[in-house]
């Protein structure tokens, strides 16, 4: 983190820096809690450590403010012990109190805990085919800053986009850290084959990218030296940013679809992102709809229901924003209708493939299938139950994203944020230095 923007990301003396990042250029794993599914305190090794995580993660989740007492009785932990808890993550800026609520029996007031904001945040990035964004989220869910440029990087040069990556980022950071915003770190969404051992991009056939070394690349910025990416596609992080928006019905479980230049998704089992030996899974677009190309030599998913595909059946140009397909199927021009329902057909069938595969019992449609929905869901359910094996017992619920846009930028600052959760102790006030 060398040069003008280094001094204003450290903290002052009397505050210690979290751990500088990992040199790893894969998104590492959710940490797995042994309690996690109970919520219940932990007994063993790490005890602090692991209440301060559960304490914290209790106001995070909580649907408005907490008290105490509240994460005491969901926890089993001491109220005592949650006091001093509680105290600790005050300290760090992770959570504040509000003002106390009147009392509701004899006795002090219950003080609401709620998460911090505009103290801590995540930075999420992503480059796809039709634009670069970055997207700071701080530990309470709310955007700071938000930065898209739009541009056509089929076929582009890696070195060249980055840069201009790095350089939104760069400033983002910057803009940040005078506003006195401590970052966790950064991670990047990628519409492609990410290696999670290795971490380079393998391919992004959209992007016309291969064998990419994305860290290098966007670490020679003199700002994201200090906070190299984790890299992870796209479809992957913005599945973690809709599994993020179902949490308070408990730890969902769906297949995620992400529908845009080309297609992308993702299988979220009990809250957790299922990603594969390498993190390769999830390459839904990629499926044989008709492997014999008898249908105009149309092959997989992203043949039929890509947004390239989706424009140029509607006969609209594929440059054009999605915005143009929703405004003429919900005019009702015919040749956007049967688009859409071509698309719908080869999106279920693809579909009820994978749910023969995985057992899952909801699909969600996202990215540019979201503002498509009204005309996709009844045609991909049809699908669903004529072909999956186990329908007439436990019939598959079609859904529409709740994540918002750009979920994979969101998904990746959260992933970034994610650690801060997990080990909040890394961020308390170190007395003296």
């Amino acid at each position: 983190m060398p040069d003008d923007d280094a001094a204003a990301l450290r903290s002052s003396s009397a505050v210690r820096r979290p751990p500088e990042p990992a040199p790893s250029r894969v998104l590492p794993e959710r940490p797995r809690v042994p309690t996690r599914s109970t919520g219940r305190a932990a007994r063993q090794a790490g005890l602090r450590e692991h209440n301060l995580s559960l304490t914290l993660r209790h106001v995070l989740d909580a649907d408005g403010s907490l008290s105490r007492a509240d994460i005491s009785a969901a926890t089993g932990l001491a109220r005592a012990t949650v006091s001093g808890l509680v105290d600790l993550l005050i300290e760090a800026g992770l959570v504040r109190e509000l003002v106390p609520e009147a009392a509701r029996r004899v006795g002090r007031p219950a003080v609401p805990l709620v998460p911090a904001q505009g103290t801590v945040a995540g930075l999420g990035m992503e480059v796809n085919v039709d634009y670069v964004g970055v997207r700071a989220v701080d530990i309470a869910g709310r955007v700071l800053i938000e930065r898209i440029e739009t541009g056509n990087f089929r076929a582009s040069d890696p070195e060249t986009v980055l840069a201009r990556l790095a350089g939104i980022a760069g400033a983002t950071i910057a803009s940040l850290s005078a506003d006195g915003v401590r970052i966790a770190g950064t991670a990047l969404a990628l519409p492609g084959l990410v290696d999670r051992v290795t971490g380079p991009l393998r391919v992004a056939p959209k992007l016309g990218w291969r064998d990419v070394d994305v860290v290098a690349l966007m670490t020679a910025h003199p700002v994201i030296e200090g906070f190299p990416p984790h890299l992870a596609n796209e479809a992957n992080l913005a599945a973690r940013a809709e599994a993020h928006a179902r949490r308070r019905g408990g730890p969902p479980s769906f297949v995620y679809v992400s529908g845009e230049i080309g297609i992308g998704g993702a299988i979220v089992l009990d809250g957790e992102i299922f990603r594969g030996r390498h993190g390769w899974s999830g390459e839904i677009g990629h499926l044989l709809v008709d492997p014999f190309g008898a249908r105009d030599g149309r092959v997989t998913l992203e043949d039929f229901a890509g947004q390239d595909a989706l424009m140029t059946g509607a006969g609209l140009d594929p440059a054009r924003p999605i915005a143009d397909l929703v405004a003429a199927v919900r005019s009702g021009q015919p040749g956007a209708l049967e688009s859409i329902d071509s698309a719908a057909q080869a999106l279920g069938v693809a579909l009820a493939n994978v749910a023969n595969v995985v057992d899952i019992s909801e699909i969600v449609l996202g990215g540019t299938f979201a503002p498509l929905f009204r005309n996709l869901r009844e045609p991909v359910t049809a699908q669903l139950a004529r072909n999956v094996l186990f329908a007439p017992w436990s019939r598959l619920k079609v859904s529409e994203a709740r994540a918002g846009d750009y979920p994979a930028i969101t998904g990746a600052a959260l992933a970034v944020l994610g650690t801060v959760v997990a080990d909040p102790g890394s961020w308390m006030p170190v007395v003296g230095r």
